[in-house]
């Protein structure tokens, strides 16, 4: 099985999704998949300006001629695949939405239906079958992904794929603190992404167990939101006021 995670975080290597999606892919490389971890930051993605070529005139094929026709082949070279992206103002960032934009040739314009009866194009391509999301937040609570719950759903609905993972993270900016109290909190979250990736390969799917640890904060107290948003106005303040000096 072939798993491509398609970055879409402006600081790719060095953000805190990156963290989140390496972890998962070592544990879904020890369970015998084959990973691939690819960052949209730095690739000419045009946006799709609906000349609808790619379903009258080359129908599966972008005519816009940039960096989306080679990752185009890797979506569709993919069992699963994946979108990871930071939350910006509740939704993915402008790089993720482009390149979802650009995955309008995986469907045929003939209209078909889903089990529900609601109509939507039928597929064109054999892959990907399956669809993962990852994304973290500054933000301790996990409510500020409820846009992403419902915006996945839809788009494995609409890519005709099954929805086997979803990894939230709320309270993100502290997966990379050096603050040796808060080390083995981020060892074991650590330790779950990549039983998380192992249960994609040999599971299709998260246990219930992973599913629920993967909800709980990264900080096991019952304040956690409290002391996340105390820490974090302490480095906002200080930052400012450095700049004060």
């Amino acid at each position: 099985m072939k798993i491509t995670v398609f970055n879409g975080s402006p600081r790719a290597e060095r953000g805190n999704t990156h963290l989140m999606v390496a972890e998962f892919l070592k544990g879904a490389q020890e369970a015998g998949a084959e990973v691939e971890n690819v960052f949209l930051p730095g690739r000419e993605i045009n946006p799709c300006n609906a000349c609808y070529s790619c379903w009258m005139d080359t129908p599966g094929e972008c005519t816009t001629q940039d960096d989306m026709d080679e990752l185009f082949l890797k979506v569709i070279s993919s069992d699963v695949l994946g979108f990871a992206t930071p939350l910006y103002v509740d939704n993915v960032t402008g790089l993720m939405k482009n390149f979802m934009d650009r995955l309008i040739p995986l469907a045929d314009p003939p209209f078909g239906k889903d089990e529900n009866g609601e109509s939507r194009h039928l597929r064109k391509y054999d892959k990907p079958n399956k669809i993962i999301a990852i994304s973290s937040c500054g933000f301790p609570e996990q409510s500020h992904f409820q846009v992403l719950r419902v915006l996945f759903r839809r788009i494995a609905r609409n890519l005709s794929c099954e929805l086997i993972a979803e990894i939230y993270r709320g309270g993100g900016g502290i997966l990379q603190s050096h603050d040796p109290s808060l080390q083995p909190f981020l060892e074991s979250y650590k330790q779950l992404l990549r039983t998380a990736g192992k249960e994609v390969i040999t599971n299709s799917k998260l246990s219930e167990e992973t599913m629920a640890q993967l909800e709980k904060p990264l900080v096991p107290m019952p304040n956690f939101a409290e002391e996340y948003r105390k820490r974090a106005n302490k480095m906002v303040d200080e930052r400012l006021g450095k700049l004060d000096r």
